[in-house]
């Protein structure tokens, strides 16, 4: 083998060695991000599939609805906490400190992203309400009140 072809070779292999180090930097940081979903009985009982189950301490989203009369707030700060319940069966209680969202309520489906305490405990930061399909902004609903009025004009 030639000096050169040696050159171009060991260049090569040097690009590809640095190409894939930074790659497996950047996956292993992304790693320590990643929230992935759960509902309350794939926390308890582990996924569907593959019936892999959280670790304490990982981060996570769990979607669920709020169970009647489980919502206890502390009179004097902004902790609240609620157990979570879905059609599986499982109820996993989350932990919440700070304001929920105007459609927070018991019977409700919601979406809490935080950090699992133990099996059944969720240390949440961010709590989302989720809505009906029915639900429209009141700025729509109006947009669409003018229009069908509009329509009934043209029609005539």
């Amino acid at each position: 083998m030639n000096p050169r072809r040696k050159k171009r070779l060991l260049i090569t292999s040097l690009l590809v060695f640095g190409l894939s180090i930074s790659l497996g930097l950047v996956l292993f940081s992304l790693q320590q991000n990643i929230d992935l979903f759960y509902t309350p009985t794939e926390i308890i009982q582990g996924k569907n599939e593959t019936g892999v189950k959280p670790q304490v301490g990982q981060r996570l989203r769990v979607g669920g609805m709020v169970v009647p009369a489980s919502v206890k707030r502390d009179p004097t700060s902004l902790q609240v906490s609620f157990a979570l319940i879905d059609n599986g069966g499982g109820i996993v209680t989350v932990f919440f400190d700070g304001i929920l969202p105007d459609l927070f309520r018991e019977g409700q489906g919601i979406v809490a992203q935080g950090e699992l305490i133990n099996a059944t405990q969720i240390n949440a930061f961010e709590v989302l309400a989720k809505h009906d399909e029915e639900y429209m902004p009141p700025e729509v609903s109006d947009a669409l009140i003018g229009m069908d009025h509009l329509k009934t004009d043209n029609n005539k």
